[in-house]
């Protein structure tokens, strides 16, 4: 198997869509988020840039740690909030194969999340995804685009774990 091309996504770059992003989210005056989830570990970043952008307040919930409070278990409290009327929007950095999306809407759905007080917004969105987002700044088409993204938050890791990382997912960049 053969290395994936890694492209940095330049820091420049990464403000600008979160800055698109800052203006999708609020375009809407009837349909204001009360939080912003930041989804752990790669929307973490975007989230909390966002949060300033927008002056709305984050949360957030980790799938990558694997430890039950700060995934699973917080998906009921989220759930219960858009319940309570809440709106929430949760952000990640890219919306690849669909299946960190797709796995969140489901455990929201399962918890009894009201799905009409949940939205999602991306800086990148896969067009040919299983999952559709809400907001995104920018698209790609990964049957053309084979790239692995280096955002300006992995830029400390080592290249052979981004490499790592890449290749956990084939079809994403063969």
């Amino acid at each position: 198997m053969s290395d994936p091309v890694l492209t940095s996504i330049a820091y420049s770059q990464f403000v600008a869509d979160v800055r698109t992003l800052a203006r999708l989210v609020t375009a809407d005056p009837a349909w204001r988020a009360d939080h912003l989830v930041g989804i752990g570990r790669g929307g973490l970043a975007p989230c909390t840039y966002l949060s300033h952008a927008t002056h709305l307040p984050m949360l957030s919930v980790d799938y990558s740690s694997g430890v039950e409070e700060f995934a699973a278990a917080l998906i009921a409290r989220l759930a219960a909030r858009t319940r309570d009327g809440e709106r929430l929007i949760f952000v990640d950095d890219i919306n690849d194969t669909g299946g960190t999306i797709e796995r969140l809407r489901r455990e929201l759905g399962d918890a009894g999340a009201d799905m009409e007080r949940v939205r999602f917004a991306v800086l990148i969105d896969n067009i040919v995804s299983t999952a559709r987002v809400d907001y995104r700044a920018r698209t790609i088409d990964r049957t053309v685009t084979k790239d692995w993204f280096v955002f300006p938050w992995e830029a400390l890791a080592a290249t052979a774990d981004v490499v790592h990382d890449a290749r956990l997912v084939p079809e994403r960049t063969a």
